[in-house]
């Protein structure tokens, strides 16, 4: 008796292999190469946006001084200036924080606010003036992540300038400024400067001061004075 053959269901039936990236999409040996190949790569005008993003990434994971350059030469790229920016906060060396820097005077809108961010990432008090006084510009977003970089940096410095500017700035800006007040209390708690960040609280906690911030300034007093390690 003859047998016959049963037909392969669709689902079992070999797939085929998905078709490769065009060339512009290709990573390459990005992952494995090292810092002076990578500079080629973002210097090289003829490199696809695609593979210049990916060398941003690798080297924000090799930390390289000497890609500073071309990274800071994309900052202003409204398509890289995010990838050069992850680039850039990784790199411990100062001229990163220059090349940051630089770029304030340079970048508008939400370029110039993606380098504030990342200068409240590095925490460098160098910038500190400049961030000030976009406290007070037109560019309410700008104003507001100003006063947030301010926070993260801390210090002493930081603290005088935000108080200062409570006294000047009105509305969301303000309240962008008291959240940015607390954030520098808690920096200088942990820098183990606790009488400013005390005073720092108290100042907050005036009547005057936006109500969710000054209930939290409140609330920071009450923890550090109840706290079994507060100083005796």
């Amino acid at each position: 008796m003859q047998q016959t053959t049963q037909p392969v269901p669709a689902a079992q039936a070999a797939k085929p292999e998905p078709p490769a990236p065009p060339p512009e999409f290709q990573e390459g040996n990005i992952a494995h190469m090292d810092a002076a190949a990578l500079v080629r790569i973002l210097t090289d005008a003829s490199s696809p946006e695609f593979q210049k993003a990916k060398v941003c990434q690798r080297i924000g994971e090799l930390g390289a001084r000497e890609a500073v350059p071309a990274l800071a030469s994309l900052l202003s790229n409204e398509h890289l200036s995010t990838y050069a920016r992850y680039g850039l906060e990784p790199i411990a060396d100062p001229s990163a924080d220059d090349a940051l820097r630089a770029a304030l005077t340079k970048l508008r809108g939400n370029l110039l606010i993606g380098v504030i961010n990342s200068i409240g990432k590095r925490r460098d008090g160098e910038a500190s003036p400049v961030l000030a006084k976009m406290l007070h510009g037109a560019d309410a977003d700008v104003a507001r992540a100003a006063a947030s970089a301010l926070g993260h940096i801390g210090g002493v410095s930081s603290m005088q300038l935000l108080q200062a500017a409570l006294a000047k700035t009105e509305g969301m800006t303000r309240m962008a400024v008291a959240d940015a007040a607390l954030v520098c209390a808690e920096r200088l708690l942990a820098g183990g400067n606790r009488d400013q960040a005390l005073a720092l609280y108290a100042s907050l906690s005036a009547a005057d001061i936006p109500k969710p911030a000054r209930l939290a300034a409140m609330s920071g007093i009450i923890r550090e004075e109840t706290s079994i390690n507060r100083p005796r």
